[in-house]
């Protein structure tokens, strides 16, 4: 029985705080105590945000930690081939369109529809349809350089999936207790999703179910916050024809105000814990370990 492979990814747009050694720190222990591997994935598809001085910091804080990984170390700006044959496959399928709405367009159409739902992370769905527009008007606009989006058609995405496999849904693992369960896959939640931007040839969800494909990863464990995006993870998955992980969504470190540990909101790093003379020791304990 081959062994199992887990992973943590962090992106280098920040330094890490204790909410990333939580992740960090599970995914060792679950890969030491079942005699498996630890990957580190540097996930920088953002050309503006991602930066080689923040990656260096992760290494640095994750030996400091006393962490162990295989190398070389995937990082996802290198691959990017990867992930345009993966577009390209679900393109083939006619589930990709490109689509040509700023920001500013989806708030202002938005704005003037009271009570539009929004996706789970509380950004509003995509509200253009796929059909106001012609395919080859698409690609001409696309030929021309016009800045666009690729979408997936979640609907016909969605239909195409559970015609190959089923009822969509994954396997959720407690990391305490090590109970299973089936959590089924909402999605149509998520709308059209990003796939990839004329500047940047993949997004997360992409690039996520790509690589963990490619690096055999068995074992996916992070925060509870990723969870509603493994819907969109099993979507890909199954029309990609890769393999499904087991999942675990651990809990969450909260601040003094209740809010997650987050670098956009300046959440203490751990570098700043380490200047004030934190040890190790004490920040696995205050990690919950």
């Amino acid at each position: 029985m081959a062994s199992p492979v887990f992973r943590f990814a962090p992106s280098p747009n920040g330094l890490l705080h204790l909410g990333h050694a939580r992740s960090a720190l599970l995914n060792d222990a679950l890969a030491r105590d079942g005699g498996g591997r630890l990957l580190l994935r540097i996930e920088d598809i953002d050309p503006v945000r991602s930066r080689r001085d923040f990656e260096t910091a992760i290494f640095e804080d994750l030996g400091w930690l006393g962490l162990e990984w295989e190398t070389p170390v995937r990082r996802q700006s290198e691959h990017f081939a990867d992930y345009e044959a993966a577009l390209a496959r679900l393109d083939a399928l006619g589930l990709v369109y490109a689509s040509f709405e700023s920001r500013g367009d989806i708030r202002r159409v938005v704005a003037g529809r009271p009570g539009w739902p929004s996706d789970p992370d509380g950004a509003p769905l995509f509200p253009f349809s796929r059909s106001a527009m012609g395919a080859e008007e698409r690609a001409r606009r696309v030929a021309a350089g016009e800045p666009h989006a690729f979408r997936l058609d979640m609907r016909q995405a969605v239909a195409r999936a559970v015609e190959m496999t089923g009822p969509l849904g994954w396997r959720e693992i407690d990391a305490a207790s090590g109970a299973a369960e089936r959590v089924a896959a909402d999605p149509l939640a998520w709308g059209d999703v990003i796939l990839a931007r004329k500047e940047v040839p993949t997004a997360y969800h992409l690039a996520v179910v790509v690589d963990d494909a490619l690096q055999g990863v068995t074992h996916v464990v992070r925060g509870a916050d990723l969870k509603a995006a493994t819907s969109v993870h099993r979507v890909l998955q199954v029309l990609l024809g890769l393999p499904a992980p087991l999942y675990t969504h651990h809990a969450l470190l909260l601040d003094a105000e209740g809010c997650k540990l987050s670098k956009s909101i300046g959440s203490q790093s751990l570098a700043a814990l380490r200047a004030e003379g934190m040890t190790p020791a004490e920040v696995r304990r205050r990690a919950g370990f």
